[in-house]
């Protein structure tokens, strides 16, 4: 039987942080000793020892596919160090990002690319990655038909993490102040005048305003995976999500938004990388506001990993406990995905799904990363 034992480290248990070790066999965690050390164990030092970090929101791969508007690279390159990326920042659980709407035109992984097909593609390349990735499906509501998108995403069912609609519809949610710098890019990208633009955009309006695909992802899917609602601005939009079953609210652009959607029960989902850099970079609803009304309930990375375990050692050092800041991208996280049972707690039984870091004030230096009971990372001393 293959065991290990990690000693004397800072345990951070899901609602205490205290010196202790635990004991892994075959993949999971045996034991949790806090207040005990082993003499024969992986001597950590008293450094940081916390479940890994589920992110359930990245855009990353994007940037690995273009570094520049102009340069792509192949989906398995970029998948490789999105990967890598990942686990050297204590993220064992990453569920990157696929959009599925009406648009299929741009290149694979990209906005406008074709999503089904990415996911297709996430489904063959995450049997061999270091961490666990799903698939964060960012669902268009607005377009028909959706049937053959709903068969192809259900063949793939076990790749997926969650869904959440996500409504672009120019001049809407988070775009609400961005429309008219919407329709001069669109009309300088085109090449054609201000009126043609806004004539553009005001049909694509229109369109968007006529279709609401909801209940056929819900009747599709019956219950079987999470849903969510991305950048709800108005209690209207958050009283739509959680009518077709949205029980996470993801990055609410408005403070009545964030507390409409716990007032129904709704888990709250922001930035990390809003957190650690003060507030959004679009202007949207503050991170830090919101956690001043205890309306946060998740953290995921956005565009950003280093930004989870760097808002955890920021937290910490402005007086937040370990266990509390931690929860925010650990059990939290698991509970939304509905893989507590499995993931995102130091608790006998788990996955051993680890991460060990320092305390370096403005960032988490990640020195070891175990992913099912097997080290996948560690830093040389």
């Amino acid at each position: 039987m293959t065991r290990h034992i990690l000693s004397n480290a800072t345990l951070v248990l899901p609602h205490r942080t205290v010196n202790g070790s635990i004991v892994i066999a075959e993949g999971r965690i045996e034991d949790v000793q806090p207040e005990r050390s082993y003499a024969e164990g992986i001597d950590l030092h008293g450094q940081y020892l916390t479940s890994g970090v589920i992110d359930i929101h990245t855009d990353y791969l994007e940037k690995e596919i273009h570094p520049r508007p102009d340069a792509n690279f192949p989906l398995a390159l970029a998948f490789h160090l999105m990967d890598l990326r990942a686990i050297g920042c204590g993220v064992t659980t990453v569920l990157g990002a696929a959009r599925v709407s009406a648009e299929t035109d741009g290149p694979l992984g990209s906005w406008t690319g074709n999503g089904i097909a990415l996911i297709e593609e996430y489904a063959r390349l995450r049997q061999t990655s270091l961490g666990r990735h799903f698939v964060h499906v960012r669902w268009d509501p607005c377009f028909q038909p959706c049937e053959g998108p709903l068969e192809r995403l259900i063949a793939h069912r076990e790749s997926l993490g969650n869904l959440v609609f996500n409504d672009s519809t120019p001049g809407q949610r988070q775009y609400r102040n961005t429309y008219h710098e919407q329709v001069k890019r669109w009309a300088l990208m085109k090449n054609i005048s201000l009126p043609e633009a806004e004539a553009w955009f005001q049909e694509r309006i229109r369109r968007a305003r006529e279709v609401n695909n909801r209940a056929a992802v819900v009747a599709a899917f019956e219950g079987s995976i999470p849903l969510g609602s991305h950048d709800d601005t108005t209690i209207g939009h958050v009283e739509e999500a959680n009518g077709f079953g949205a029980t996470l609210a993801e990055m609410p652009v408005t403070l009545e938004a964030a507390r409409q959607a716990k007032a129904f029960g709704m888990m709250v989902c922001m930035g990390a990388p809003n957190y650690y850099r003060g507030g959004s970079h679009c202007g949207n609803l503050s991170c830090h506001e919101a956690l001043a009304e205890d309306l946060v309930d998740i953290l995921c990375s956005d565009y950003h990993f280093p930004s989870l375990l760097g808002s955890a050692v920021r937290m910490i050092n402005s007086g937040t406990a370990p266990h509390d800041a931690l929860r925010l991208m650990t059990l939290n996280p698991a509970r939304h995905l509905r893989r507590d049972h499995d993931l995102g707690s130091l608790e006998a039984g788990k996955l051993a799904d680890l991460v060990v870091f320092q305390d370096r004030r403005d960032y988490a230096h990640v020195t070891q990363v175990w992913v099912n009971g097997q080290r996948k990372f560690a830093v040389a001393e």
